[in-house]
């Protein structure tokens, strides 16, 4: 059987999570597909436990550069998968993509901006020609991929994400404590985890926070887990226009043991996104028994089902009435609580591999 070659340049941020699970997979439920990772010098330390061939290639993601060098380093493998759309057009042998979703030509906030227009538009009208087979996360990035891509469905295997091994649920209230002590505030929290990016929406959410803060019905601060250097400054700025600068804390990065510990001291995690692929924080705070208030938008209705609460994401006043709903009433956080629980053990890492391992072996020559 000829091995795959596993592109492993991304290990951050609900893409890293994917890719890990996918190699924790391999090695543990997949001992008949041979597989080597290609990565950069910076994760050769870490990916080093799970005993593979690691080629490094330290190019720039985004870059023509990367074009040539992943092509080159996947010669003589029997298959690339590239767990994003950065991948190399110019690669001769069977080729796997990861398209997790269309955001840059779905949302009109990426569909105005200069590098989207220029790179990430073309590269996923390219890849979505090039690939032999795509796998995505959800029923609604597949038929995005479908309607905006051309791809024919029997192209695309939709894989649910699932959450790493390190989120599983902590006690509430030394999980409360302990994420108090580390980011230096006090008290009950709401929580956001992603990035500052347009389609996140937390323009949206702190506008929402604001009225919640301003009816003093509960007295939580927001806890932000999430970076973008170029649009910090003016997420910073609103916060202080909106008077809610001392409830607000805004964390850059943090451990994978700190964001279970977040998730599970959290009274309530809020996803406000116009568009998500899947929605990763959905479901780890489910899997972390900590209810969810989210956008009735995109994927994440698929995901969630019946258990989080729905807000209309372009209207703050609808966002500011989920989060009330939830943290004034003892019966729904439970009730939210439960059913986050219950909906969480849908998401399986064991089918998450299965269903990769379904596509390798087709392209690899087992069946």
């Amino acid at each position: 059987m000829e091995t795959l070659l596993l592109d492993a340049r991304w290990l951050i941020t609900g893409l890293g999570t994917y890719t890990t699970n996918l190699i924790r997979e391999l090695c543990e439920h997949a001992p008949d597909i041979p597989f080597a990772l290609l990565t950069l010098s910076s994760y050769h330390g870490y990916l080093r436990q799970f005993n593979r061939k690691i080629t490094i290639v330290d190019v720039p993601i985004y870059s023509v550069r990367e074009q040539f060098a992943v092509a080159s380093a996947a010669r003589g493998f029997g298959c690339l998968h590239v767990p994003h759309y950065n991948a190399p057009l110019a690669h001769r042998g069977p080729l796997l993509v990861t398209i997790h979703d269309l955001t840059h030509i779905v949302d009109q906030s990426y569909r105005r901006n200069i590098k989207s227009w220029m790179y990430s538009q073309p590269m996923l009208r390219l890849v979505g020609k090039r690939a032999n087979h795509i796998f995505t996360v959800s029923e609604y990035s597949k038929r995005n991929i479908i309607e905006h891509l051309g791809v024919e469905a029997q192209r695309i295997s939709v894989v649910y994400c699932a959450a790493g091994p390190h989120i599983f649920p902590e006690a509430h209230d030394v999980a409360n404590a302990k994420v108090n002590r580390d980011f230096g505030f006090v008290g009950p929290y709401i929580l956001f985890v992603g990035n500052l990016k347009p389609h996140k929406n937390v323009i949206g959410l702190l506008r929402a926070f604001a009225i919640v803060r301003e009816r003093r019905r509960i007295a939580h601060s927001l806890l932000v887990i999430g970076d973008d250097a170029k649009r910090r400054p003016a997420i910073l700025a609103l916060s202080r226009d909106l008077k809610i600068g001392g409830a607000v804390v805004f964390v850059r990065q943090v451990s994978p043991e700190q964001i279970r510990t977040a998730y599970s001291g959290a009274d309530l995690t809020v996803l406000p996104s116009f568009e998500e692929g899947f929605g990763l924080p959905v479901l780890e705070s489910m899997t972390c028994g900590t209810p969810v208030a989210c956008s009735g938008a995109a994927s994440l209705p698929e995901v969630a089902g019946l258990s989080a609460e729905y807000f209309d994401p372009h209207d703050v006043e609808s966002i500011a009435e989920a989060i009330e709903t939830v943290l004034l009433s003892d019966d729904r956080w439970r009730t939210l609580r439960e059913l986050g629980l219950q909906r969480a053990l849908s998401f399986l890492r064991e089918e998450f591999g299965q269903r990769h391992f379904a596509v390798y072996r087709r392209f690899l020559g087992k069946n």
